[in-house]
């Protein structure tokens, strides 16, 4: 009897998660992404390398990290101000509108695709570093349902950064200190899949991801 109203209420909870995104309104979303279309273009592909591709990401991440800009848990000069004056309302409806746009392809450096390909989907055992795909699937598609962000056609140049600043916050713990790195990955997930990575093997995983073809 406790199994099952245990289950019902995940269910329930669950059922309340993808309500709450449901009520973004993705053409009040557009109206509202005039500014953000200076760094992730128009449609959500950004021409500029250092700024992340959003369209078709997953909506309960775009959310997720909004709410985390704004409250400070995720730190970035050019995102916090950009969303100190949105609602909640504002953020579900961006994360609406983006969500349902689509993502243009990218192309990786052939060079690096070999390592990073290994990486993606192996890990790397020496370093206890887990395979990429098990979270963000062989494809880059993410997982919704988890907020797992899609990767794939990311810009190789920021997730490059976002994988070092992962590695620093796991070398910085104290964040509350000194907020150096990137702390805002659940259970530390992030943190710990990157702790031992070099400098190469992040390059050329960002590499593989870049040319990865979204589905």
């Amino acid at each position: 009897m406790k199994k099952l109203l245990m289950a019902t209420m995940i269910a329930a909870g669950t059922v309340a998660s993808y309500s709450s995104f449901a009520a973004g309104d993705a053409a009040a979303g557009q109206a509202k992404s005039a500014t953000c279309a200076a760094c992730h273009g128009a449609d959500g592909n950004s021409i500029a390398p250092n700024f992340p591709n959003i369209a078709g990401q997953g909506a309960g991440y775009i959310h997720k990290q909004l709410v985390e800009f704004k409250a400070g848990k995720r730190h970035d000069p050019t995102m916090a101000p950009m969303t100190m004056a949105l609602s909640e309302q504002d953020m579900m409806d961006l994360a609406a509108y983006y969500s349902q746009q689509t993502l243009k392809g990218g192309k990786a450096d052939p060079d690096l695709v070999k390592r990073g390909k290994l990486i993606y989907k192996g890990g790397i055992a020496e370093s206890n570093t887990p395979a990429c795909m098990g979270c963000h699937g062989p494809t880059g598609a993410g997982n919704p349902g988890s907020k797992y962000p899609q990767l794939s056609s990311q810009h190789a140049v920021y997730t490059e950064k976002q994988l070092k600043d992962f590695r620093m916050a796991a070398q910085n713990p104290n964040q509350g200190i000194t907020p150096v790195g990137r702390y805002n990955d659940a259970s530390m997930m992030m943190r710990n899949a990157v702790s031992q990575m070099n400098d190469y093997d992040i390059k050329a995983v960002a590499q593989y991801i870049q040319g990865l073809q979204p589905k």
